[in-house]
């Protein structure tokens, strides 16, 4: 079992409640590991936060998107080359642990650029990526740890890697190569360095964690307890719908239910989860409406009608009308 972090097991320094518990039961039969795109940290640094939140967690056991990142660069560029590295000591901890060394200047003729998120990273930092990276430059590599858009926090939604190499990627016109999720190249480090032969992967995000784990051909839990919720999970296009779908990780070591799916004598189709149930209406005129049938018992087995209702029906959510209890 693979897991993110931030939305799944803790958001800012507080556990998410049940992840320690279920993760804990879960480790005593499965190898877990834990992979995130935070580059702010080392391994070492987010293994002893995990133990601290009570979880048992050995510092190999962590997969970070610099990893990841630092692989890929030095398939870019000669060992011991030069580096323009903006980010924090997890990134450069794991350049060190390479053999690269480190500049925070573009005057330094770097052989590339790396990029990841660290609280610290300022206007400063991302201008000297810019320099580094036009003129005499343009064809210098420039690799991101990740592009999460966002990062959770406690406090609330924060600006992640993503808006800060979007920043550099305005100013000079081109992308980077990307390393964490949704890109494969964490996904099988996690792997490889696991021997897992059947991962499931738990996450919180569609764009980063469950897009990555379907590229990677990896079952995925989207956990609704950090970036994404039911109206995302509704809407998601086929490349981003996760394998299940679970409110809380309490629910992870439950029987995970099938739905049933048919058609009444009217040329609707029912389909049911638990008690819940939800019916997908298609008019004669082309108009097609999702809507609740039947409540039930609980309100995730709803949402998990709704999406096989959304998802079966073959139409973009912005197609349908989708009744506003299945999100609410």
């Amino acid at each position: 079992m693979l897991a993110d972090l931030d939305g799944v097991v803790y958001k800012g320094p507080f556990a998410i409640p049940f992840a320690v518990e279920s993760i804990n039961r879960a480790s005593r039969s499965v190898r877990v590991g834990y992979v995130t795109n935070n580059a702010s940290r080392t391994p070492a640094s987010v293994a002893q936060q995990l133990r601290d939140l009570g979880l048992t967690v050995t510092d190999d056991e962590v997969v970070t998107s610099p990893q990841a990142a630092v692989r890929l660069l030095s398939g870019l560029v000669p060992a011991g080359s030069l580096v323009l590295a903006v980010g924090g000591e997890g990134l450069r901890a794991e350049l060190a642990r390479a053999g690269f060394a480190v500049t925070d200047s573009a005057d330094d003729d770097p052989a590339a650029v790396i990029q990841g998120y660290a609280p610290e990273v300022g206007w400063k930092h991302l201008a000297e990526a810019a320099f580094a990276l036009q003129g005499e430059g343009a064809e210098r590599p420039w690799v991101a740890t990740n592009q999460d858009w966002t990062l959770p926090t406690a406090r609330g939604m924060a600006p992640g890697n993503g808006t800060l190499v979007s920043a550099v990627h305005t100013a000079i016109g081109r992308l980077p190569i990307i390393a964490g999720k949704p890109e494969v190249a964490i996904f099988e480090e996690a792997v490889a360095r696991f021997g897992a032969t059947k991962p499931l992967f738990l996450g919180d995000r569609l764009d980063t964690d469950i897009l990555g784990a379907n590229r990677a051909g990896i079952d995925s839990v989207l956990v609704l307890t950090g970036v994404d919720g039911p109206k995302q999970v509704l809407a998601a296009d086929p490349s981003s719908r996760p394998t299940f779908v679970l409110d809380h990780l309490g629910e992870l070591h439950e029987s995970y239910p099938e739905v049933a799916v048919e058609t009444d004598a009217v040329g609707d189709t029912i389909y049911t989860v638990g008690t819940a149930a939800v019916r997908l209406s298609l008019s004669r005129e082309g108009a097609a409406r999702v809507g609740v049938e039947r409540e039930g018992d609980a309100q995730i087995d709803l949402l998990r009608a709704g999406c096989a209702a959304v998802w079966g029906s073959g139409r973009p959510i912005y197609a349908l009308d989708v009744d506003a209890a299945l999100y609410s």
